[in-house]
C-alpha cells in the first residue's frame, strides 16, 4: 500500500474522545498511532461517524478537528485541520459559534418587537 502521509506516525495506544456533532454527541476511542499530521483511530462502531468530528487526547492535553479519509474495520484514518489546547476551542469555531449567536439575538430581538406591536 502506497503511504501518502507527509510525517511518519508514532504507534501509541491513547484514549480519546470524539465529538460527533454540535449537540455535544462524543465516542470514546483508542487512538493507535498519530502524527502531526493526523491518526489512526480505533471505534467500537464506525457507521456513526461524520466525515467530520473533534478528537480529543487527554493524554497529549490537545484536541484536533480531523477529517476522516478512510474507515475499515473499526478503525479510521484521521486528517487533523487544525490542534486546540484540550478544552478550548479553536478560533475558527469560537468565530462562527459567535455568528450563530448573534444571528440568534437578531432573530429574537425581531420577535421581541412583534410581541410588543413594535415591528
Amino acid at each position: 500500500m502506497l503511504d501518502r502521509r507527509q510525517s511518519a506516525r508514532d504507534r501509541v495506544i491513547f484514549g480519546g474522545v470524539a465529538a460527533i456533532n454540535d449537540r455535544g454527541s462524543t465516542m470514546d476511542c483508542v487512538v493507535r498511532n498519530i502524527s502531526e499530521g493526523g491518526a489512526c483511530v480505533e471505534f467500537d462502531e464506525t457507521a456513526k461517524l461524520p466525515d467530520e468530528m473533534r478528537l480529543t487526547i487527554t493524554q497529549k492535553d490537545c484536541s484536533f478537528f480531523a477529517r476522516m479519509m478512510w474507515r475499515r474495520a473499526g478503525k479510521v484514518g484521521l486528517a487533523f485541520r487544525t490542534m486546540t489546547a484540550a478544552g478550548l476551542p479553536a478560533s475558527t469555531d469560537l468565530d462562527e459559534r459567535l455568528r450563530r449567536s448573534e444571528q440568534k439575538k437578531r432573530q429574537l430581538q425581531r420577535r421581541i418587537k412583534e410581541l410588543l406591536g413594535e415591528g
